[in-house]
């Protein structure tokens, strides 16, 4: 079994725990990930405003960053709105429309939450090393995406978000 199978049923522990917030619950995601897989420097959530067309931070792990508010179309994370699609960036200086939250990010992966079939937000992260993600990194995500919108169904998102 590989690290991805053992992680799984912690993930669902964590989205599971009524006796946690739902913003503590995606922390735990964050922080569970961040632990685990050596790759994953920064961790974090953003959440959709459809009627702006904006992203909004929510919990992350990892370095502080002044990057609360994207934009759709703008960075990776911006155009996963606008697309609905995967993104893995083995190479973030490759990228025309990247949006640096660190020099030392090397590379980037965000995949899409959806809820309903409505794209609802991403979860984003960042690596220090050049092209550390793979398939099973995004279909690992897929399968937290899936736990944390069956946490969110229902609950409203505003009350998730970081304070500009």
């Amino acid at each position: 079994m590989n690290q991805f199978e053992n992680l799984k049923p912690l993930v669902s522990t964590i989205t599971r725990d009524i006796t946690l917030s739902v913003f503590d619950r995606l922390k735990g995601v964050c922080q569970l990930l961040q632990d685990h897989l050596d790759a994953y420097d920064w961790v974090g959530f953003y959440f959709a405003n459809h009627e702006k067309k904006t992203l909004h931070l929510s919990a992350y792990v990892g370095e502080p960053t002044d990057h609360l508010t994207i934009p759709f179309g703008k960075g990776i994370c911006g155009q996963v709105a606008e697309s609905n699609d995967n993104f893995v960036v083995p190479d973030v200086k490759a990228q025309d429309n990247y949006i640096a939250c660190s020099i030392t990010v090397k590379a980037e992966i965000v995949v899409p939450i959806f809820i309903n079939g409505k794209n609802i937000g991403q979860i984003d992260i960042d690596s220090k090393t050049i092209n550390p993600f793979n398939e099973d990194d995004e279909r690992f995500l897929e399968f937290a995406c899936k736990e944390v919108a069956n946490l969110l169904d229902g609950i409203e998102i505003d009350s998730l978000l970081l304070e500009e």
